[in-house]
């Protein structure tokens, strides 16, 4: 069964304790299909995506919204700013060493920001 981006922004995170399992490489498989610019760290344990802005305020203006975002939702993606107008947000469940059904919700959230 496939996920759409319009069924995970309309989801919100729900808190992920210690203990709950990290999705299966089937669900993660599943999950990224329908966020096409994000791409999976090689431990299969981070998505990542990068961004290229036309100057420093623009790329500083996104990480706002994508930190806003964030709070909101409860679940706090890795930024990085480089280069002046390159941004990379990473996403993991630092709490159960993986990736969880909160990463794949606040991507495809962070897809709509950008659009």
């Amino acid at each position: 069964m496939s996920v759409s981006a319009a069924e995970l922004t309309a989801k919100k995170c729900t808190p992920c304790e210690g203990g709950t399992p990290a999705m299966s490489k089937a669900e993660v498989t599943e999950h990224l299909a329908a966020l096409p610019e994000w791409k999976l760290s090689d431990d299969g344990k981070m998505i990542r995506r990068k961004y290229k802005f036309k100057d420093f305020v623009s790329a500083l203006a996104f990480l706002q919204k994508v930190g806003e975002l964030a709070e909101a939702e409860g679940h706090h993606p890795d930024l990085h700013l480089t280069g002046y107008k390159n941004a990379t947000v990473e996403l993991t469940t630092h709490a159960i060493g993986g990736l969880s059904a909160n990463d794949f919700i606040v991507a495809a959230k962070i897809d709509k920001l950008s659009a």
